[in-house]
């Protein structure tokens, strides 16, 4: 039988790239590179065989969809940041048949849903960062799973997020599961960016304020008091995909029956008026 053996919310900002060049922005990323790195080796460690990642950058307008291909094999450049995300190779072994039956069963359960094994269909760059350093050397396959979802409700989401550990646990697939978007997010306007220090400063005070008690209350296992207020929380601090990869992964844990606690892998930090970090859940 499968299991969730690692859950994690995790930053994949662009920069994380581009820390590795010989520019000024050089090592600028380093802790959260680090932090990846580690929840690889804890994934690792605790017999993970695949990573299931919810990615906020892959937009989708009718249904949930899964990225569900047998292998993944390309050179990917961001549309959104062609200039910072650049010719990146990747090539990762999928899990179509785990990917197939978390769409099985998601419409088992009335929330429509479907996997696909397309070559043309690419992964985007919320599944690619965070596996650069995860799973550096391919060992672990890739499943992506569309989280920016414009016209789904945050309830079918969380419903989808259970269906996710249902199919887990019908498959004999050990997972790492990786809920891959920012806190708040909203970014500095285009004008002004610059005049800011964008690249490493928060936009809005009060985001901060509110993802730092977010923080808190993920240490303390305040999960009921999150989700009470997450709807509000996505609309009011821009969060990203309207947070739509979080309400997934508790779906997943448990939801408000979920007595789990975050730890804190990368500390806070903002990101081009965005707020970032890394955090393991507990799984006990």
């Amino acid at each position: 039988m499968g299991e969730i053996v690692l859950a994690a919310k995790v930053t994949h900002v662009p920069t994380m790239v581009m820390s590795e060049r010989d520019t000024k922005l050089k090592g600028c990323r380093q802790a959260a590179i680090d932090g990846h790195a580690e929840i690889g080796r804890r994934a690792r460690e605790a017999g993970a065989d695949t990573f299931v990642v919810l990615d906020t950058h892959w937009l989708v307008n009718a249904a949930y969809h899964v990225n569900a291909n047998h292998r993944f094999k390309g050179m990917f450049t961001s549309h959104e940041f062609p200039q910072f995300i650049k010719d990146l190779p990747y090539e990762y072994e999928g899990n179509a048949a785990l990917g197939n039956l978390i769409a099985e069963t998601a419409r088992e359960d009335d929330v429509y849903t479907l996997s696909h094994q397309v070559d043309s269909l690419d992964l985007e760059y919320g599944t690619l960062v965070p596996m650069r350093y995860m799973n550096a050397d391919s060992a672990l396959k890739v499943v992506s799973v569309a989280a920016m979802c414009t016209v789904h409700s945050l309830e079918s989401s969380r419903r989808l997020g259970l269906a996710i550990r249902k199919a887990i646990e019908k498959s004999d697939s050990k997972v790492a599961l990786i809920a891959s978007g920012s806190l708040s997010h909203q970014i500095w306007p285009n004008d002004i960016y610059a005049e800011n220090n964008g690249t490493f400063t928060i936009s809005s005070k009060f985001n901060e304020v509110v993802d730092r008690r977010v923080l808190e209350m993920w240490r303390n296992g305040e999960n009921e008091l999150f989700l009470d207020m997450l709807p509000d929380y996505a609309k009011y601090c821009d969060g990203e995909g309207d947070m739509h990869d979080t309400i997934m992964l508790f779906g997943a844990l448990g939801w408000k029956d979920y007595k789990g606690r975050g730890e804190v892998i990368t500390e806070y930090f903002p990101s081009s008026g965005t707020g970032q970090t890394n955090v393991v859940f507990s799984l006990d």
